[in-house]
């Protein structure tokens, strides 16, 4: 079985944890956090460590922690031999050169701390240095998940921007859209039958192809309408992507 010291306790750690946890292919033996309080979801049989000094050897040490932790983290590390691998879409394999065996072990999928998400679908993104490193990876991610993808840094910086958009970025109109349905006494609920057909539409036709509403018809009585009972930062959204909607499918304004 292969023996993990995993490090940090926010939601990617945590549902590391809980899928390597659900397997029988590794055990995290040691979870490293500045903040031990916030390892609350780890088992009694993994010790939880703030110190460097207690940190024993593993097959793998698994970062999965900010961007700006990984280099830090990966400058205290003393480079014992083993593999060395963080989960972060942004970040190139290069920051973690200094060790003689090292990788990225990215799922790509939003995580939230307390909500059950299911593995197997999650797309895992490796990357390693060597061969028998990545062959390391891709074994430990086919323990989780049936969906693994080899991906070079730079197509994993294009993945994660990609990322932002179509998950971060809808989320905020989402949030938009809530605001403005609270400012008319409206539950939000109305709206997600909608949001949901949206998203079920990708699965047969491509995005572009699946574009509806009032930019994509150039109706222009309708979007001044919009505009005229919108302000400050929801009038400037709205006329950002009703513009850029205009210019991808070639409409004019």
């Amino acid at each position: 079985m292969m023996k993990i010291a995993l490090f940090g306790a926010g939601n990617v750690a945590s549902h590391l944890y809980r899928a390597f946890s659900e397997g029988n292919y590794a055990t995290v033996s040691q979870l490293f956090s500045r903040d031990p309080a916030k390892a609350d979801f780890v088992s009694s049989e993994t010790e939880v460590i703030a110190d460097y000094a207690q940190l024993k050897d593993a097959d793998l040490y698994l970062l999965a922690v900010s961007d700006d932790g990984i280099a830090e983290i990966a400058e205290k590390l003393e480079d014992r031999g083993n593999l060395v691998a963080h989960t972060s879409g942004s970040t190139g394999m290069e920051v973690l050169k200094k060790f003689q065996q090292h990788g990225v072990f990215y799922p790509l999928q939003t995580f939230s701390k307390n909500r059950e998400l299911d593995y197997r679908t999650i797309p895992f993104c490796l990357e390693a240095n060597s061969e028998e490193n990545l062959e390391e990876l891709k074994d430990l991610a086919k323990s989780i998940s049936e969906a693994i993808y080899e991906v070079n840094s730079d197509q994993r910086r294009g993945l994660h921007l990609s990322a932002v958009f179509v998950n971060n970025f809808s989320n905020h109109l989402f949030t938009l859209g809530n605001s403005i349905c609270k400012d008319k006494n409206l539950d939000f609920k109305i709206l997600q039958p909608l949001i949901k057909e949206t998203v079920s539409k990708l699965d047969v036709l491509l995005p572009a192809d699946a574009q509806t509403g009032p930019a994509l018809r150039n109706d222009q009585e309708t979007i001044q309408k919009h505009l005229n009972s919108l302000t400050g930062d929801r009038k400037l959204v709205y006329k950002t992507l009703t513009d850029s909607i205009q210019k991808f499918h070639g409409k004019k304004l």
